[in-house]
């Protein structure tokens, strides 16, 4: 006789917690109850920068009861991740999903708050967006809101789909208190850079600038669909920006021939490998296009 659809649907799930647990680690480097992480190799793990309480005597406990003492790679507080390196070859690699993530499929977030074993939590996806800010200094290009509940313990643990393969990292670190969920392909981006530099470099311009409608006229020559740029009301003295005899009253449409209609994305496009580098910065000035290239600053 066949099992019901309830039945067999429990089973999966119960498989998926059981395979994610086998690379969710517990990760003890604060006095109250410790925090999760996921394991990114057999001696890298990657948790949330705020369960990271204190530099020296992190422990982290790996499946099957294996203790470690771990040392501090690199964090992020922007991003609230931060990356550990284990004394020890110890941990079994989380496996990333490379599938489409959907709103409404069913996800499992999984932690290891202690010693007892792992916990998990079920739920669906119920929004995808981004860039946004993060409170902590830092923009999030990508987030995923699921209404799984995130206990005590939790943050620093993985989101991960009905095949028990990682789709992101679970955090409630964030100054809004809510818990949400860094996608897999970014957490392990910015955990690259932690690993080769110990900190993520972010860029700026050294202008003030406020939203505003980019004239009919002048989205002509953008030759792409915008209607709102950004209105630079004030230069820093001695900032890449005044370097590059950009003007207040130039309207900043657009950063390495992507548009920039919200500080957001202004914001999202000076992270990452850009500090540094020349890029060609687009402003409207007197209502025709200007290219201008501007060397960008680390904040």
């Amino acid at each position: 006789m066949s099992k019901n659809a309830f039945i067999e649907l429990s089973e999966s799930m119960a498989d998926s917690a059981e395979r994610a647990g086998r690379s969710t680690v517990m990760v003890d480097a604060r006095k109250r109850l410790p925090a999760s992480g996921i394991a990114l190799s057999s001696d890298s793990v990657l948790t949330a920068d705020h369960v990271i309480e204190r530099d020296q005597d992190i422990r982290v406990l790996v499946d099957g009861g294996v203790e470690a003492s771990a040392r501090l790679a690199g964090r992020d507080p922007g991003s609230d991740l931060a990356v550990l390196k284990l004394d020890k070859s110890s941990a079994d690699p989380a496996k990333v999903s490379n599938t489409r993530v959907r709103v409404g499929q069913f996800v499992l977030a999984i932690a290891r708050p202690s010693k007892k074993g792992i916990e998990s939590s079920f739920g669906t996806i119920n929004a995808l967006g981004g860039p946004v800010r993060t409170g902590r200094g830092g923009m999030l290009e990508q987030y995923i809101k699921s209404d799984v509940v995130s206990y005590p313990g939790f943050s620093g643990g993985p989101l991960v789909d009905g095949a028990g393969e990682v789709i992101g990292i679970n955090t409630s670190g964030f100054r809004s208190g809510s818990a949400i969920t860094i996608p897999a392909g970014l957490a392990l981006k910015i955990a690259q850079a932690l690993e080769k530099s110990g900190r993520i470099r972010r860029g700026y311009l050294g202008i003030r600038s406020q939203t505003v409608e980019i004239p009919q006229e002048a989205r002509v020559s953008l030759k792409r669909d915008q209607t709102n740029g950004l209105l630079i009301v004030s230069i820093e003295s001695g900032s890449p920006a005044s370097a590059a005899a950009l003007m207040v009253g130039d309207i900043l449409v657009g950063i390495s021939g992507e548009a920039v209609e919200h500080h957001d994305e202004l914001f999202a496009r000076l992270s990452g490998d850009v500090v540094g580098l020349s890029i060609p910065v687009e402003v409207l000035r007197g209502g025709k296009l200007l290219t201008l290239n501007v060397v960008v600053g680390e904040r």
